[in-house]
């Protein structure tokens, strides 16, 4: 019996908010991002979650097939074991955070469509800022690192000095 995965849980949430089909949804927030910048967020995340969905598959069928019934592990293989149930641990994580934040996308959606005023379009920003779509600073490169803080006066350390 087949399981709801969390891929399956963000489709039907995204095509319930904008009520048309995920194909026809796609094909919008390619073609047109500028007329719905939250929808071209949602399905943004919903890309990165159909990728770590199939990671979580990936090795979940992994650890099924070392710990099957009747097959004995060998000594090396137990190493595989605890990395594959490491690694399903975290794309299972991982599929969780691109679940919530497609929550927050369609909240965000909701609240923009029904307040005139008000808090709707810095929820708007944030749930685009939060899906890597944010346009960058003007004046700084994306990849330039931050400057470093500016250090203080050094406490005095305490022990014998040389």
């Amino acid at each position: 019996m087949p399981d709801t995965t969390a891929l399956d849980q963000a489709t039907s949430m995204i095509e319930k908010a904008w009520a048309q089909p995920i194909e026809v949804l796609e094909v919008l927030a390619v073609r047109r991002p500028c007329e719905d910048p939250l929808l071209r967020s949602a399905m943004h995340i919903r890309t990165a979650l159909a990728i770590t969905d199939n990671a979580a598959a990936v090795h979940q069928e992994r650890l099924h097939a070392l710990t099957r019934p009747g097959y004995v592990p060998a000594y090396y293989e137990l190493d595989r074991i605890v990395s594959s149930a490491a690694d399903l641990r975290v794309a299972l994580a991982e599929s969780g955070a691109h679940v919530q934040a497609i929550r927050r996308v369609v909240e965000a959606r909701e609240a923009s469509s029904t307040a005139d005023r008000g808090p709707a379009p810095s929820l708007s920003r944030a749930a685009v800022a939060r899906s890597g779509l944010a346009p960058h600073t003007p004046g700084r490169m994306p990849d330039q690192p931050v400057p470093a803080a500016a250090a203080g006066p050094r406490a005095p350390a305490s022990g014998p000095r040389r």
